[in-house]
């Protein structure tokens, strides 16, 4: 009698597997009842393990206690740093409406860019990258120097989603800082991997979110010196400093918390061993494809690319008939491309860095975690070549026909 095979995930960018003691965490917290606002004791225990928590993860995150605003995730975390940053800098100077970011953001940050410009009147300069998917330095200095005391904020994430590719941040901070221009990072895939120091970075602002470190889904923090004035998107009860208003929810922090704490503990293991299954997953998929491109810069470390990630475009295919023929192989993963009305459309992330449409659509990303296996990657190269195949003949005839 044949079983079906477990299923492999290799989707780890997306979200990864919670852990167990983040998991127990937040069971345990919610078994008991109290609002973090309110004065009796169940509040003040709510409290204590919300204000405890921010602790933890402000020492692991390298930052003050007062300067983590918990919200509801990456995308809240983006939307208050970058609206709250242009509406507060241009209600002190109205000249003051250019914001600078790069090409390849992902679309928690690109979208709300584009409605400050559609709906606050807000002039958008975007920073090009180069083949490997980093900022070119170069052009972000021309675009500050172009007029340094119109722009309200910059605005460049630390590491890619979709290629890995980890960006100059600190360069980008101190060319920024020359002029006084505060700068935001999203470090929702680069928290998980690298040693993140929110001081040391001289980062006015930063997004983590716990969903990408083994947490929950649906909580995250922006951290955001105290000095810098942004403008809530909240109004309400007044907590989180006032800049983030509506009740905390206790056991999702807690499991943040617990989450983030176990990462940074383990990480310097956990990256050696996944980066040790990356090259593994990359070496057997160039082997069995052997026009197989592995994208984003080839070097590992912790000034190059995240050892997690692994984009590869696959000549004469579309990425996402490949998808859907590993997933029915029981192999999960994803592209770099979004779905409008129908009709698969390229990354913008590949587009930005040279790709042309037909690679762009072509490619899948590969993507570990602290969870997986030499079996998960095993059984992807098992698979491998028989999706490959019917893949490429349903591209072939999809050209015959068009």
């Amino acid at each position: 009698m044949s079983t079906t095979p477990a299923r492999v995930y290799l989707d780890h960018a997306a979200t990864t597997t919670m852990w167990p003691e983040a998991v127990e965490v937040m069971h345990d917290e919610m078994r008991r009842t109290g609002n973090p606002s309110s004065l009796h004791e169940s509040g003040r225990r709510a409290r204590r393990v919300v204000e405890e928590s921010r602790e933890l993860i402000a020492e692991r995150l390298g930052a003050r206690p007062s300067e983590v605003v918990f919200c509801s995730g990456g995308t809240e975390a983006n939307n208050l740093a970058i609206k709250g940053l242009y509406w507060s800098r241009r209600s002190a100077d109205p000249h003051r409406d250019r914001v600078l970011f790069s090409s390849i953001e992902h679309h928690a940050l690109l979208d709300p860019v584009t409605w400050l410009a559609a709906h606050e009147g807000a002039r958008i300069d975007v920073t090009p990258v180069d083949r490997q998917g980093r900022v070119r330095l170069d052009a972000l200095r021309e675009s500050i120097a172009a007029n340094p005391d119109d722009v309200t904020a910059i605005t460049t994430m630390w590491a890619n989603n979709e290629m890995g590719t980890i960006q100059p941040v600190h360069e980008v901070v101190a060319l920024a800082h020359e002029h006084g221009i505060p700068v935001h990072s999203d470090a929702v895939q680069a928290a998980g991997y690298l040693p993140l120091d929110f001081a040391a970075s001289g980062l006015d602002a930063m997004t983590v979110t716990a969903h990408k470190l083994g947490g929950p889904v649906g909580v995250g923090a922006l951290v955001i010196r105290r000095e810098v004035d942004v403008t809530p998107l909240l109004h309400g009860g007044g907590q989180e400093r006032d800049v983030r208003s509506g009740t905390v929810g206790v056991a999702m922090i807690a499991g943040f918390a617990t989450a983030l704490d176990l990462t940074v503990q383990r990480q310097a293991q956990a990256v050696e061993r996944i980066e040790r299954l990356r090259t593994r997953l990359v070496d057997g998929v160039t082997r069995l494809i052997p026009d197989a491109v592995v994208n984003g810069d080839p070097r590992p470390g912790p000034e190059h690319r995240l050892p997690n990630i692994a984009h590869v475009t696959f000549p004469g295919c579309e990425g996402d008939a490949l998808l859907m023929l590993l997933d029915a192989q029981g192999v999960e993963v994803s592209t770099g491309s979004a779905c409008q009305a129908g009709v698969p459309q390229p990354s913008h992330v590949l587009l930005a860095m040279g790709f042309d449409e037909a690679a762009a659509r072509g490619s899948l990303r590969f993507s570990l975690g602290h969870s997986s296996t030499e079996a998960d990657v095993d059984r992807l190269l098992e698979v491998l070549p028989a999706v490959h195949e019917r893949a490429r003949a349903a591209g072939l005839v999809r050209s015959r026909s068009a």
